[in-house]
């Protein structure tokens, strides 16, 4: 019995410096407990939750179609924009169109693909295809600038340039652009349309060479410095002034082989432009601008004075019905190279040049039918003043025609055109041709 009391003590005293620990360990474990018991209640109400949101998810009726679609369109046009960097570092956007035309004209096409008149002689029917009219474009966005402006710039090309032989187009400069953006001013240096003519008609069979271009609409991309000015009247007017010098392209003109090395290949002049605009939040919309140009022609050991007075326009009803254009009057209008007749003068001797008097413009009727289909249907005319020109010379050229959009995919177009082009000489008389094209175009 002594051995057990014995045995007892020292198994007692053995344990007592360990009591204090066990009691922690117990407390301890009493807040691990609490605490899982804690969490377990917060699972259960997330699991209620859980129920809750399913059950209101599959009470909730199926989304519309059509929003669907639209919201998947634009994340795949937004998908469809692919970036690259330069090597400054700046983020650059790669842009253009892949476009691959198929057409045909008639007999009057003067042996040009894409002709803007209807040529004096009489030839055979033509056709084919090309890719030349596809666009590659890097746009760019730098850092801020002085006075907290925003560095910008572009530049767009094409195929189009002047070769006799297949699959071996040059690539030619559209348009280019260096600017930069402050609050309400913008300062540009580039290549772009004129100032006071900055719309075109919507066409993919005309892209090398602008839609209406020699029948109202003066397109030809010039080298410029602008500047424009912002002014916000009120929740729904604005005012855009525009002016800038811009170097014009004399080398197309028609002139007389005699007088030809006499001729200033490139003359300075002066554009501008003044918008007035309105929105309404219904999606009315009007924008309508007066312009000018004003420059000289130097031939035959004198000065031919180039101005134009313009009026564009565009009138939007919602997304279905929206209607541009522009018109314009003047004189030596073959300083805008391609975009106009090349008739700006007429050389009756040394010193003696008669500037010839224009006018003309075009319109466009879009016609929204669906969210994928819209239909465009355009007309334009220059007419020149009769006494101003010679035996042979174009009194006046007339285009009309149309065309359909439909969207395969969000960046996938299709188009069918027709466009004639009458064509009336003074003597000769009027010419007709048609010309047919089938585009499909891929945008990225």
């Amino acid at each position: 019995m002594r051995l057990d009391r014995q045995i007892l003590c020292r198994i007692v005293w053995t344990l007592l410096p360990a009591l204090p620990a066990l009691a922690q360990d117990r407390t301890d474990m009493k807040q691990i407990m609490d605490r899982l018991d804690r969490l377990e209640r917060e699972n259960d109400g997330l699991r209620e939750e859980l129920r809750t949101l399913r059950a209101e998810l599959q009470a909730a009726p199926a989304p519309d179609a059509g929003e669907a679609l639209a919201v998947q369109e634009n994340r795949i046009a937004e998908l469809a924009q692919t970036k690259v960097e330069a090597s400054q570092r700046f983020p650059i956007r790669l842009t253009g169109m892949a476009l691959a035309n198929a057409f045909i004209n008639s007999k009057q096409n003067g042996g040009v693909d894409d002709p803007t008149i209807a040529y004096l002689g009489r030839g055979n029917a033509t056709g084919g295809a090309t890719w030349r009219q596809s666009i590659i474009g890097l746009d760019y966005r730098g850092p801020q600038t002085f006075g907290g402006g925003t560095v910008r710039g572009s530049l767009f090309m094409d195929f189009f340039g002047a070769t006799d032989q297949p699959n071996n187009e040059l690539v030619r400069i559209r348009t280019a652009a260096i600017a930069v953006d402050w609050k309400s001013q913008t300062l540009m240096v580039g290549q772009d349309k004129p100032i006071f003519s900055p719309r075109n008609p919507d066409s993919l069979a005309q892209v090398g060479v602008a839609a209406l271009a020699g029948s109202g609409n003066l397109w030809f991309w010039e080298p410029q410095a602008r500047f424009e000015q912002r002014f916000k009247l009120g929740d729904e007017f604005t005012l855009r002034a525009q002016a800038g010098v811009v170097q014009t392209s004399e080398f197309l003109a028609n002139v007389p082989a005699s007088y030809a090395a006499s001729l200033e290949r490139y003359r300075p002049g002066a554009e501008g432009r003044f918008e007035i605009a309105f929105a309404s939040p219904s999606g009315v919309k009007m924008e309508i601008a007066p312009g000018f140009h004003y420059s000289q022609t130097h031939i035959a050991g004198t000065s031919v004075p180039s101005n134009v007075a313009s009026l564009d326009w565009l009138i939007g009803l919602g997304d279905r019905v929206e209607l541009t254009g522009a018109a314009y009057t003047g004189q030596d209008l073959a300083s805008f190279g391609l975009g106009a007749i090349r008739q700006g003068f007429t050389v009756l001797g040394p010193g003696n040049v008669l500037a010839i008097h224009a006018k003309g413009g075009w319109s466009q009727l879009t016609l929204g039918a669906t969210s994928r289909l819209s239909f465009h249907l355009f007309a334009g005319i220059n007419d020149g003043r009769n006494r101003d020109i010679l035996f042979g010379d174009i009194a006046y050229n007339h285009s009309f025609g149309g065309n359909f959009y439909y969207h395969l995919a969000p960046n996938v177009i299709l188009s069918i055109e027709g466009v004639q082009a009458r064509t009336n000489y003074l003597g000769p008389g009027l010419r007709l041709n048609n010309h047919y094209d089938l585009a499909i175009a891929y945008l990225f």
